[in-house]
């Protein structure tokens, strides 16, 4: 048996803590515990460190305040989560940009020397030795905000096809839809290479 993210065998699913929460507010985090390092990792890589402490802590006020309208028979909370912070992201669209206009214009590092803990970095890693943490940064930026929405919860967020479906609100289709065109735009900008293939999703969902 594997556990979803955050969850050790054994544990109670997140619908059960979520379920037990509308009776005892305090029972909700758990919730937090389990998976407030991940939305922080997703943020900070979108907006930077400190507006993604603002984006975590509001996620989690949010997620409480709704819990009553949380699916049940949905296990895992992570893709309600990462929806609730994606919706938050939206609402900072020119702190994004900015970021990734200022990162874009940072000059290339040699390849096994790229700074540590910038926005590309944690997805360079996972291809060959290139320095395209600008470039990847340059291309992010130019992709409409629905198209980057659905490429780094799936890269970023380790999210599979209808997880990003339920946390988007879209049919699953038009995750495909907008993944493909998103990766399209990014191996254009970097020369055929596409770091953001983080996982493949092997059922046809």
């Amino acid at each position: 048996m594997t556990a979803e993210p955050g969850v050790r065998v054994g544990q109670d699913s997140d619908a059960s803590v979520v379920e037990r929460s509308w009776d005892e507010p305090e029972a909700f985090a758990v919730l937090f515990d389990r998976h407030a390092d991940s939305v922080y990792r997703y943020a900070a890589r979108r907006l930077g460190a400190e507006a993604a402490e603002d984006v975590m802590a509001e996620t989690f006020t949010t997620a409480f305040q709704v819990r009553f309208r949380y699916d049940t028979a949905l296990a895992s909370a992570r893709p309600w989560l990462f929806g609730i912070t994606t919706n938050l992201i939206g609402r900072h669209k020119r702190a994004e940009a900015r970021r990734l206009k200022a990162l874009g214009q940072l000059p290339s590092s040699p390849p096994g020397d790229q700074a540590d803990g910038t926005l590309a970095d944690r997805v360079v890693d996972r291809v060959s030795a290139q320095a395209v943490s600008c470039e990847l940064a340059r291309a992010l930026a130019r992709l409409p905000a629905r198209h980057r929405d659905v490429l780094l919860l799936i890269a970023w967020a380790d999210l599979g096809y209808e997880e990003v479906a339920r946390a988007l609100g879209v049919p699953v289709g038009t995750v495909r839809s907008r993944l493909h065109r998103a990766r399209r735009k990014v191996r254009e900008a970097l020369g055929g290479s596409d770091p953001t293939t983080l996982r493949e999703e092997s059922d046809d969902e």
